[in-house]
């Protein structure tokens, strides 16, 4: 039977605000190495034999996952949820998918936001797990706690299975929730207690049994959301009406907590769960001073600290000790590292404010690029556009702004008009510059081999991104979607 990788890169990462948004979360990011999340697990088990991998995102995310998929170099099949459900459902899209375009299969369940750091013994578990998830268990894998984490689940292992104690495998005597500080310490001196990493292996049918068994209503919605979208053929799409009506929950609970058939799998790795900043500080190397710096920046007196910067501009601290200093475009947080949970607070009140940093970056992806709003007033906006080659923006209008556009960079191919059937074509090299008026029919289209990039100056009563109707768009986004 072939094994399949499948990756859970959902959720928004709101512990690591400014770096992880709404619309560009902690997956995509480079946190542990200098590729992304979703990068470093898809190529985690390149040293051994992989069937084929499978992504599931929001379907918010769609184009970005598939940016990341291409950069990682490995090939992956793209689920689109359309809301989040937890992993209960996400595991059993999973299984349903194999089972649809494999008929069955050994799947792998992989968070996209871990950090693993000795390979070799990860691989050696799934090689030792995967007789037993062929036979019908499904294996959790548990890591050796190296402290008394409070921020963890525990999994308390029970007999071995192997009478010759051979292998890595335990009975699974219980799950247990986040402990306090003075029960870690006693699961730690125990021996038996391990962290819950929230990866697992099963055999599609046998995941499909179970939750027929134990969670019918999971089953019955996700099996009428699966669907295959045949005008995107990149991406599988589910179905949000019948999604909608799927409980939310997770696979511990869903399942673990009921079957017979699950076992655990000790790892004695360099693991860890990288959903806030102290988690980052605590895994990352650090300079003579305790320091982890990705930033140019001037230290005096400053210790066991995290500093991160987007930009190029210089950071200087004099006396501090544990704290984070994160900087975008647009944010600044600075923070004692032993409050980083209390982040995901603080982005809570800017959704309640509705700032827009809670969902945006300055940089805002596109699949057909990028733009980066340089300066902004109340009549008026600039942006920086860059349009990858061979891509081109909708065909589209603006009720309330006219827009000027200069090439800095590349070749531009522009269509306008007001009448859609008689758009006039306009090829604009590098200091060339045009002029969209309010309510005219226009797009945008880098027909070069280079990345175009222009300079686009807005200008009127109104300047959201939702105003735009769309006439036509190769990314199947509505016509007046963002």
């Amino acid at each position: 039977m072939k094994l399949f990788h499948a990756v859970m890169a959902g959720g928004v990462g709101s512990r690591l605000w400014p770096l992880s948004r709404k619309a560009y979360p902690k997956q995509f990011f480079n946190l542990a190495s200098d590729q992304s999340m979703i990068a470093d697990t898809l190529t985690r088990l390149s040293g051994i034999d992989i069937a084929g991998n499978l992504l599931l995102c929001s379907q918010d995310h769609k184009f970005l996952a598939a940016d990341a998929i291409t950069d990682s170099g490995v090939e992956a099949d793209i689920i689109l949820e359309p809301m989040g459900k937890n992993t209960a459902p996400a595991a059993l899209l999973a299984a349903l998918h194999i089972i649809a375009h494999h008929d069955d299969g050994i799947i792998l369940l992989s968070p996209s936001d871990h950090a693993i750091a000795n390979i070799e013994d990860l691989l050696d578990s799934i090689n030792q797990s995967f007789s037993y998830a062929e036979s019908g268990h499904i294996i959790t894998f548990g890591i050796t706690p190296t402290v008394a984490e409070t921020g963890y689940g525990y999994i308390q292992m029970g007999a071995h299975i192997n009478a010759q104690n051979q292998n890595k495998l335990r009975a699974i005597a219980q799950f247990v929730e986040k402990p306090d500080l003075e029960t870690a310490n006693k699961y730690l001196e125990h021996g038996d207690y391990l962290w819950n990493s929230g990866i697992f292996m099963f055999k599609a049918s046998t995941l499909v049994a179970e939750m027929e068994k134990y969670q019918p209503a999971i089953l019955k919605a996700c099996q009428a959301a699966y669907t295959a979208d045949e005008t995107h053929p990149d991406f599988y799409t589910i179905d949000e009406a019948a999604f909608a009506k799927c409980p939310d929950d997770s696979l511990d609970y869903a399942i673990m907590e009921h079957t017979d058939k699950g076992l655990v799998a000790k790892l004695d790795v360099n693991w860890n769960d990288l959903g806030s900043w102290n988690a980052i500080w605590d895994y990352r190397e650090k300079d003579k001073d305790g320091n982890v710096i990705d930033a140019d920046t001037i230290t005096i007196k400053t210790t066991n600290s995290i500093i991160r910067s987007e930009n190029k501009k210089l950071i200087a601290t004099i006396g501090l000790d544990n704290v984070a200093i994160i900087e975008t475009d647009d944010a600044l947080l600075v923070a004692n590292l032993d409050c980083s949970q209390e982040v995901k607070d603080l982005v809570s009140t800017l959704k309640q404010e509705k700032r827009p940093e809670y969902i945006y970056h300055r940089q805002v992806h596109r699949p057909w690029g990028q733009f980066d709003s340089v300066d902004s007033s109340n009549r008026y906006q600039v942006k920086r556009i860059t349009v990858k080659p061979g891509q081109k923006l909708s065909v589209q209008m603006h009720y309330h702004r006219a827009e000027h556009w200069v090439v800095v960079g590349g070749t531009a191919l522009v269509k306008k008009g007001f009448d859609k059937d008689k758009l006039t074509e306009h090829l604009l090299r590098e200091n060339e510059s045009i002029y969209i008026e309010i309510g005219e029919i226009h797009s945008l289209e880098n027909p070069g081999k280079v990345p175009l990039e222009i300079i686009e100056v807005q200008s009127g009563a109104y300047l959201g991104e939702d105003d735009i109707v769309r006439f036509s768009d190769e990314y199947g986004r509505d016509k007046t979607q963002e």
